[in-house]
């Protein structure tokens, strides 16, 4: 059924939204509601799985490049413009919410943060949150950047970042391009050298998130931190 108005309103993206969550939708559906119309011969659910079948994900879509977004027909320079704003934000409100409490108390915000802000990178990046005493965020700063499965780490740096920034403690992470958050030997043991680096000027190292698409691992959790 071609015609979007003809389906049962229960089936219909922005009913099932309201009435059950947007945790009920489909990738397709959510991403109907953003495109609003679809296009001639295509409703707006045939065009959003066209969509994302065409990116392969909503990571790959959600990092793609102005034009890479608008080579597809039915987008265009004002959704790019849209998408954007959306994902900025989504990025926002993610930082206010751990920026006045203890980080610690809610690792899932922590998680969601960190994914949402490595989430699309193509290479590795390393980077870190910044807490004072009470946990609370200071700064969070990308560090390092590698190819796509490797990147130095320099704990001088961390060290330097630290002090300047008068820290207590830092969460590290980086992402993994492959889209697997298993933590490798080498995250294991650049872990280990940080936290032993760090208590030589007393800070405290609390995690090691590894961040994929779907997942983000943490290293503390493991008891490897």
């Amino acid at each position: 059924m071609s015609n979007l108005n003809q389906w049962p309103d229960s089936e219909k993206p922005r009913e099932k939204l309201l009435n059950r969550g947007p945790a009920a939708l489909s990738d397709a559906e959510l991403l109907a509601i953003f495109l609003r119309t679809g296009i001639r011969g295509k409703n707006v659910i045939q065009l959003a799985s066209e969509i994302i079948s065409h990116f392969g994900n909503l990571k790959s879509l959600f990092s793609a490049t102005e034009q890479e977004f608008c080579y597809i027909k039915g987008l265009g320079r004002a959704k790019y413009v849209q998408l954007q704003a959306c994902l900025e934000m989504s990025q926002r409100y993610l930082a206010e919410q751990i920026s006045q409490q203890d980080v610690m108390k809610n690792p899932t915000q922590v998680k969601q943060y960190v994914q949402s802000k490595l989430l699309g990178k193509p290479n590795e990046v390393f980077a870190a949150l910044f807490l004072d005493n009470q946990h609370q965020v200071i700064a969070f700063e990308e560090l390092f950047f590698g190819t796509i499965n490797s990147s130095s780490v320099h704990p001088r740096v961390v060290l330097q970042r630290s002090l300047a920034l008068n820290a207590a403690a830092i969460i590290v992470c980086h992402n993994h391009p492959s889209g697997v958050a298993e933590p490798s030997l080498s995250d294991i043991d650049i872990t280990q050298t940080l936290k032993s680096a760090l208590q030589l000027i007393d800070v405290r190292l609390l995690d090691h998130l590894v961040v994929a698409a779907h997942q983000v691992t943490s290293l503390a959790e493991r008891g490897q931190c």
